[in-house]
């Protein structure tokens, strides 16, 4: 409810003075008359692109010219035509004189041909004589004045040009006579959020008022099931803390008693997690018997990973990759050295590569020749760069070879912020976990020099006398800490990571007082909206869950549940994609979702991290129900079927093919390592048992449960809802094992019908057991002996999906889904993406395995009678027609 006024009303009376005539209509020479009434006045407009906003009519922003950035203007495109913003007040107000600023991006929008103003009577819109020509130059302010107007609502309109474009405003003045009355100031409370009992919420008001005296404000509970206690209620900035769990409604008012105006501010007061957090299940050595995933891992393993390495042992590569450690490693020994090569943060994709094929190395080929070969090829590639990698370490231990190869790039210096030391020194911290699993510890190389790395950071970053402050740009290296530093506890025992674990909460909690771009515009602690580069946002997100974890901070714990509310029902993509792009590659504002959004593939990731890390706190199965949701849908789909080319972005409506590389590759090594790392994610371990989290066909070997513990699943999911769970404990064990109950809706977005939740029967060697389910998860207590086998069937039905009305993008639109994966309908399957698809049609699935490896369809008619196809989104955009270009959309009309 941040932006949520409640104004006193008012109707209009009169409108004074309309016939005057026009006293100039082109740019303003001369200083404005009176106050800018346009920043008390609530807009609204006949269309808003989703990636632009009203709110950039009446910002009050110094322009320096019409080519501004979406995220900074209204704009309507792709509508044409006469179209028309609006301004309305609490109360009549009295002008002469207006001002507008046209937005042109040189692309699809443009200065109008015409613009004029109208005032509301009382029963219509007239114009305003004397403004029936309002100037359409770009880069100046256009001025019109006229005979004084009294109205409680003035409205532009202005018409496209004859060229196609949109039209755009950056800013409309409206200034005062000097005899409206005194308005009401507007009132902004803040973002609704999330609070743990026993912590504290923060609060930032802002109230926007054209008096000379500061208005009187006031925090005070609306309503809730406690009590609230303010630190200072009189004050904007200001914090709160709840005597009871349950629904709050605080209200913020500003004014005065004439004039005032309130907001408010939902927050859901909650009890933290009491118990200890789940146990990571370490990707090691294990098989994979999977209709889907046994194409997808072998498309990774032997065309998408080698094709990475080709590029990043190429001498010449452009991006950076081993060249720049070979140079850094020159350079440190004194010899002469090429200047570094692309990005300051090049070394990512290296990095991620390794751990990419730390663990393709894992996976048991079967005898697979092609899988072999590649892996024979990748422990080849690793003796290789390891000591190319490893040589370029400087001898205190830190490593970027931007730096290294760079004299004028100091370390941790507030004009280097943007080095990206802490993204790349992430990076090859969590390389090193899976060299380590993947060795079982016996090759020490990276996990000691990760070590040295993170000793490095930590004899430098801190609170500590003759350390110093600091956070970088991108939080990679606060989640890779994190992660490490459980690791090494994990290994080595006695606190041993500890300390790697506190820099990452110190990283934290040193962000501030910068910009929203990179998460650091305020402490983490009071932050409760997703803003910014979402890949950032994320990862930043997913390293505050662990700290809250690690730590119990309430106040962590607080904002990374808002946080997470925020993204997952307001900003959230049906495929589990995040970051609209509205802002550079990052979130827009709430319920704003345009389908050719970005949803960058790195964010996905990112988006399973915190999810994951979740789970693991919360031991909630919604957690695994979203990032499976990503999982399949957003990220599985960003690598082409054949394991040839990729997408960097992944909107829900696609006319592209993908491509083999990017000018940024950083998502090249991200995809791989997550989508293979599946012990991880489908397995999770606490003191009574374990958790199955994912159903996906193969073999893992469980440790720290009981002596010892292999499970075994044999199942075609998502293809269909049968799983089977053969049980092998070294010894007769007994132990909890909770069989997670999906859930297709966890997002308030989205709402699927037919309902297919939970669990439709389980069985214990072919007997059937009541489905007793806790936190999402069937929980099956018993001795378990080697053999034993459960059996678990899910509803698995096509559905159709809406969306909250609130999305613009989807209103009229329906998806269709089936378990786990949303679809997609493409033209080269014959399917009109404008055509409709009646609520009442029949839909359908159909086993297909002559089609994109083997998929079910789901089938349909058009309301003219033409045949729809869907297939999942996944496996969009892998064909191309013979003629034109192949289009893919997720929703569908339906009205």
């Amino acid at each position: 409810m941040r932006a949520k006024i409640m104004a006193i009303s008012c109707t209009v009376l009169t409108l004074a003075g309309w016939h005057g005539a026009s006293m100039c209509s082109g740019q303003t020479t001369d200083p404005p008359q009176g106050k800018n009434l346009a920043q008390l006045a609530t807009s609204s407009a006949s269309y808003t692109s989703g990636d632009t906003t009203l709110a950039a009519l009446n910002d009050g922003r110094e322009l320096r010219n019409s080519r501004e950035q979406p995220h900074n203007a209204y704009g309507n495109w792709p509508r044409r035509g006469t179209q028309w913003v609006e301004y309305r007040w609490a109360k009549p107000i009295s002008t002469n004189r207006v001002e507008v600023y046209w937005w042109a991006d040189g692309r699809g929008v443009a200065e109008p041909k015409a613009c004029r103003l109208l005032a509301w009577d009382g029963q219509q819109y007239a114009p305003v004589r004397g403004a029936e020509q309002i100037g359409v130059q770009r880069d100046q302010y256009n001025r019109a004045d006229f005979q004084q107007v009294s109205s409680d609502r003035l409205r532009l309109e202005f018409d496209s040009d004859d060229s196609g474009h949109s039209t755009g405003i950056l800013e409309w003045r409206v200034f005062d006579t000097g005899d409206s009355p005194e308005l009401p100031p507007i009132v902004t409370g803040d973002v609704d959020r999330i609070v743990m009992l026993g912590g504290k919420t923060y609060l930032e008001g802002s109230v926007k008022t054209l008096s000379d005296d500061p208005p009187t404000v006031a925090w005070r509970k609306k309503s809730g099931p406690g009590e609230v206690q303010f630190a200072d209620a009189a004050s904007l900035s200001t914090s709160a803390t709840f005597s009871e769990v349950g629904e709050y409604v605080l209200e913020l008012a500003a004014g005065k008693p004439d004039a005032m105006n309130t907001a408010e501010v939902a927050v859901r007061v909650e009890q933290p997690p009491t118990e200890p957090p789940l146990g990571v299940v370490y990707t090691k050595r294990y098989e994979i018997d999977s209709p889907l995933w046994n194409h997808r891992a072998k498309a990774i393993i032997t065309r998408w990973i080698p094709h990475c390495i080709d590029r990043i042992n190429r001498p010449d590569l452009e991006e950076g990759g081993i060249n720049n450690f070979l140079d850094a490693a020159k350079k440190l020994a004194g010899e002469p050295a090429h200047a570094h090569r692309g990005y300051v943060f090049s070394n990512a994709w290296v990095h991620q590569t390794v751990e990419s094929m730390c663990i393709a190395l894992m996976v048991d080929p079967q005898g697979d020749e092609e899988i072999i070969a590649a892996q024979q090829m990748m422990e080849v590639t690793l003796e290789d760069w390891i000591p190319k990698i490893l040589a370029a370490q400087e001898p205190d231990g830190y490593l970027q070879t931007a730096f290294t190869l760079n004299d004028r790039m100091h370390r941790w210096t507030p004009g280097n912020r943007t080095g990206h030391e802490g993204y790349v020194a992430g990076y090859f911290l969590e390389s090193a976990i899976n060299h380590y699993t993947l060795t079982n510890g016996t090759d020490l190389r990276l996990y000691n020099a990760a070590k040295k790395l993170a000793d490095c950071w930590v004899a430098n970053i801190g609170p500590e006398p003759g350390k110093r402050p600091w956070y970088d740009e991108h939080q990679e290296l606060e989640q890779a800490l994190v992660r490490f530093g459980r690791f090494v506890n994990d290994m080595e025992g006695d606190g041993a990571g500890d300390n790697y674990i506190a820099l990452a909460k110190f990283l934290l909690d040193n962000r501030g007082g910068g910009a929203e771009y990179d998460q650091s515009h305020r402490p983490v602690q009071q932050q409760y909206e997703a803003v910014g580069h979402a890949v950032r946002a994320v990862y930043s997100y997913s390293a505050m869950a662990d700290v809250a974890t690690e730590t119990g901070d309430l106040d962590y714990r607080s904002a990374v549940m808002s946080l997470w509310d925020n993204i997952v029902n307001r900003k959230y993509y049906l495929t589990g994609g995040i970051g609209s792009g509205e802002t550079s590659e990052g979130f827009g504002e709430d319920f704003s979702l345009p389908n050719r959004g970005y949803c960058e593939s790195c964010s996905s990731c990112g988006e399973i991290f915190f999810q994951y890390k979740l789970h693991l706190s919360y031991h909630d199965a919604k957690y695994v129900d979203l990032y499976e949701e990503t999982f399949y849908n957003a990220l599985l789909g960003s690598l082409e079927l054949s394991g040839s080319n990729f997408y960097y972005q992944n909107p829900l409506t696609e006319a592209s093919p993908r491509y083999p590389w990017h000018v940024c590759p950083c998502c090249v090594g991200n995809i791989p390592r997550t989508l293979l790392m599946l012990p991880t994610w489908t397995y999770t371990t606490d003191g009574e048992g374990v958790y199955v989290n994912l159903y996906i066909g193969g073999t893992t070997q469980i440790e720290g449960v009981g002596g010892g513990l292999e499970l075994v699943q044999q199942t075609d999911y998502p293809w269909s809802g049968n799983v089977k769970l053969l049980v092998n404990p070294s010894e007769p064990t007994t132990m909890k094992i909770r069989l997670r109950s999906p859930s297709r809706s966890v997002s308030e977005l989205y709402q699927s019908t037919p309902q297919a939740d939970g669990v439709i029967a389980v069985k214990v060697n072919g007997q059937a057991v009541e489905a007793d389910t806790r936190g999402g998860y069937v929980v099956i207590d018993r001795t378990w002996q080697r053999g034993d086998e459960i059996e678990l069937t899910l509803p698995m039905t096509p559905q159709r999906v809406k969306c909250d009305l609130r999305v613009a993008a989807n209103r009229g639109r329906v998806a269709l889904r089936y378990g786990p994966l949303v679809y997609s309908i493409e033209t080269v399957d014959g399917n009109n993406l404008d055509g409709l698809l009646p609520p009442d049609a029949e839909i359908t699935t159909e086993w297909r395995p002559d089609l994109l490896g083997g998929v079910t369809v789901i089938k349909s008619q058009f309301a003219d009678g033409t045949p729809l196809l869907a297939v999942p989104n996944y496996a969009r955009n892998n064909r191309q027609p013979q003629q034109g270009r192949n289009r893919s959309i997720v929703w569908i009309r339906d009205q």
